[in-house]
């Protein structure tokens, strides 16, 4: 793992550890950042053996404190359109990983850094972290799907109260809005980011899969048709090994030994 990278990449007993590794810039979002992260992202889908992915912020003041000012500047309107959309692609490849992401939030969540840690499925934030999406005060909007995301996260009106003023709200403010799923002291973090993974890497890892699927799916449907399409995933599990063994075990009264398959 070299330490001069922009993202880094640990495997531990199936957890995948990614750390944006800029902390003398807070972490901020760049091309290198998303050239380094993107193929990461294709391996992690392809890899059986992670079956649960932290990601994280290097240093103790940042988790991402943004996309980089200072790269966007000079952008003309076809240049802007486009960082946009390499943002929103790697984002949409956090968001559809097989395996489940859960964020934690060390720090700076600030518009770039909101945005990705709404793409992972669960948000654990130290007692020192900072939310907003602020980039009205720079003349912009967020581009990297933060309109689209802190809606269905929090609601319209609060993520539109957000998205118009640029506030900046602290961790106990995000959990109670819903943006965060829990929130612990700055030492516990990375401690109850795993204990959240390996909770979640008890359980049939082909079901948890289905399960993150069928939410993913059915939030951009009707409820009809989201329906429909659990029944489908349900049937699939069925069909499985996994399915054969946790039932067995439980009528069994013991502990299940799923394979994935």
């Amino acid at each position: 793992m070299s330490e001069d990278r922009n993202v880094l990449f640990e495997k531990i007993e199936g957890i995948g550890f990614i750390t944006i590794n800029r902390p003398k810039a807070l972490n901020a979002l760049n091309v290198d950042v998303f050239n380094e992260l993107s193929p990461l992202l294709d391996d992690i889908s392809k890899d059986s053996s992670v079956r649960v992915v932290i990601i994280t912020g290097s240093g103790e003041k940042a988790f991402i404190a943004g996309a980089d000012i200072t790269y966007m500047l000079p952008m003309s309107s076809p240049q802007g359109k486009a960082w946009g959309e390499i943002g929103q692609g790697v984002f949409k490849k956090i968001e559809n990983l097989p395996q489940p992401v859960i964020a934690a939030i060390n720090g700076f969540a600030l518009g770039g850094g909101c945005e990705l840690a709404m793409s992972c499925d669960i948000r654990i934030a130290s007692q020192k972290a900072k939310f907003g999406q602020p980039e009205v005060g720079l003349g912009i909007i967020p581009g990297f799907a933060g309109t689209q995301r802190l809606p269905r996260l929090v609601g319209k009106g609060k993520a539109k109260e957000l998205l118009f003023t640029g506030d900046m709200i602290n961790a106990d403010e995000a959990f109670r809005i819903g943006l965060v799923n829990k929130v612990v002291p700055p030492e516990e973090l990375m401690d109850a980011a795993q204990e959240m993974a390996k909770k979640i890497m008890k359980h049939g890892p082909y079901a948890v899969q289905l399960c993150k699927e069928a939410v993913n799916v059915g939030m951009e449907v009707d409820l009809e048709t989201g329906s429909k399409y659990e029944g489908t995933l349900f049937g699939i599990t069925c069909a499985t090994e996994d399915k054969q063994e946790g039932m067995t075990a439980f009528v069994e009264k013991r502990k299940p030994n799923f394979t994935g398959k």
